[in-house]
Formats: C-alpha cells, structure tokens, sequence
C-alpha cells in the first residue's frame, strides 16, 4: 500500500458497504460493551450505530482503494478519558502490514482530541497482533485485569447469605470517592472510572461505605466492575458479589461477568465460591493526548518606589552626596597650597 493513497476520515454514506463487510472480523476493545452488547464477547464485533450515530460514538475510516480500517470510539462531552469501542478487521499477524490500523487510531486520537479528551483508552488480550500496533501506535499498559464468567441460573452456596445492598444516590458521591482514591493505586485512577452508563451499589459497614459496585446491563449479560475496601473479609466479599447480582434482574438469565483489576486480584478466592471462572486476561492501554503546561507567573510589584524605607536612597541622592564630597575635598586642598579658585 503507498500511503499518498490512503485516506482517514470520519464514516460517510458511501463507505457503508465496505464498512458493514469489515465489521465480521472486528475485535471490541471495551469489555463492558464486549460482554453486554455483543453475542460473541471481544471477537464478534459489530461497528454499531453508523448510519444514525448515537450522540458521543464517534466513527472513523482509513481508506485505500477497497481495503481500509475502522475504528469507533465514545466520548462524553464532559469527560476527559474518551473510550476504544472497536477495530475492524482484526489484524491478521504481527508480521502483516499495519499502516492502516496505525493511521485508523492516530485518526481517532485526533479526533478524541479536538473533542477535549486526554486520554484514549483501550482493553485488549496481550496475545493479540494489535496490542504490538498499539504500542507502536503510542500506547502503553497502565493495568491488567481478569475477567470472570458465571453462568445464570446458578444458586448461590448455602454458606453464601446476599449482603443488603443500596442504590447509588448524589449523597453518596464523596464516600464513593474517597472510597476509590484508597483503592485505586493514582497512576490507573483516571482511566479505572466505571462507564457513566453503569448503576452503582453501595455497601455499607457501619455507616461508612466500605464497597461500591457498578454494574452494566445489556441484552446478552451483565457486568460488574467492583471496588471493596481492603479490611472486607473473603466471606463478606463473596456476599457483596452475591448481594450485586441479586440486585440485578436479569442477572437471572443472562451470564455475569465480574472485571478484576489486578490491585483486587484477591477477590478471586470469592469469586471462585460463587461459581465464577476466568475467561480472558486482558491489558488496559492508554494513550495520551495532550499534557496540561504550566505558565509561569509573575506577581506584581507590591509596593512602589516612594514606600521604599528610607536607608535605601535612590541614585540621585548617592551622587550628590558624592559630588559635595568631592567639592570639600578640593577647598581643603587649595587651602593647603596657598591658593584658591581664581587661581
């Protein structure tokens, strides 16, 4: 492929027919839509909403001749993390040529940008060809999470009691907070936020909200991204979990799948209990978009000149006094030698 014969730019009309015939061998790189929205979890992607675009899905095409890739992202207008959704077709091998999938996710970065996010997120299997491309693409492995599978249908062990569980409300925003910035090593903070289109659960030990648990339904399961304190118990994780899915209605007939980031790996004993198996080890990449710079400032002057305290005399005065001294010193000297200054 030459690249003057390339072309990036945003999904039109005309670009449907290759589009729709790409998407059969795309890859999801967002696991809350991969497990919820699609049949086929990371592997059966489908590029969604091109012909009447939702409102924050943004969609993009790098084009040569009949080839070309697609990538889609979404985006909140108030968020600063915009979100990989998905990358049509799979690369084929580490070995093949990646101009475009490369120029498919610089136009998508860019893209992002100009919409004011600073960062590009994106959940991918280590194995796969395109996490290579990805880092050359620019991006970098800030986290690594375990997905966990359970089938629906399944009771509960009889030692497992479902911990009582309450809906997330404003009022509990600054625990919740608090709550994530304990657990959430900083480095992975800004992109470790669950999905603004999840519902929360609150857990509480008295009074104090000691685990939060979004949750994301979709038509082919639900998915729960929890945050537990450290001081929780294993039983007590393992009744949180349990309390989650009891909450959630159609976690009685759907699969459930739990994201383990690696800083609460030790959740997995719990989830084992519950009769949970992992299914996919995956890496949370980032890609920067822009830095913030810092300008320097100057403070004003405080006080001016003529508050300045007096032992401090302006240039001026030092030279009068200088040129007083100098007059004495000559009188002084005439005198000393008989004359004077008409000579």
């Amino acid at each position: 492929m030459r690249n003057h014969e390339a072309q990036t730019r945003t999904v039109s009309l005309v670009d449907l027919p290759l589009v729709y015939r790409l998407a059969d061998d795309g890859m999801i790189l967002d696991s809350e839509i991969a497990y919820t929205r699609s049949p086929n979890g990371p592997y059966g992607a489908s590029i969604s909403n091109i012909i009447l675009p939702q409102r924050n899905v943004h969609t993009l095409i790098s084009r040569c001749d009949k080839d070309g890739v697609v990538g889609q992202f979404r985006l909140k207008s108030d968020d600063q993390l915009a979100r990989v959704i998905t990358i049509a077709p799979s690369l084929p091998d580490e070995s093949a040529d990646d101009t475009m999938w490369l120029r498919a996710m610089d136009a998508m970065a860019a893209s992002a940008g100009k919409r004011g996010a600073h960062m590009l997120s994106a959940e991918i299997d280590e194995q796969s060809p395109l996490f290579t491309a990805m880092r050359r693409a620019g991006f970098a492995v800030y986290a690594r999470q375990e997905i966990w599978r359970r089938e629906p249908e399944q009771p509960f062990p009889e030692q497992i009691v479902p911990a009582a569980l309450s809906q997330e409300t404003d009022s509990d925003a600054m625990d919740i907070q608090l709550l994530y910035s304990n657990i959430v090593p900083r480095l992975v903070q800004p992109i470790a936020v669950p999905s603004s289109d999840s519902e929360g659960f609150v857990y509480r030990q008295e009074h104090r909200v000691q685990g939060y648990i979004a949750v994301s339904e979709g038509k082919y399961g639900v998915y729960l991204m929890p945050f537990l304190h450290p001081d929780i118990l294993f039983s007590e994780a393992s009744a949180i979990i349990a309390g989650a899915i009891a909450s959630t209605a159609k976690a009685e007939k759907l699969p459930v799948y739990v994201c383990v980031r690696r800083y609460q790996d030790w959740l997995e004993d719990g989830l084992t209990v519950l009769g949970f198996r992992p299914i996919s080890q995956q890496a949370v990449m980032v890609r920067h978009i822009a830095a913030g710079v810092r300008h320097t400032v100057f403070a004003p002057v405080a006080r001016p000149l003529e508050v300045i305290p007096s032992p401090v005399h302006p240039p001026t005065t030092r030279v009068g006094e200088m040129t007083d001294f100098i007059g004495i010193e000559a009188g002084v000297s005439n005198k000393l030698n008989g004359t004077t200054d008409n000579g």
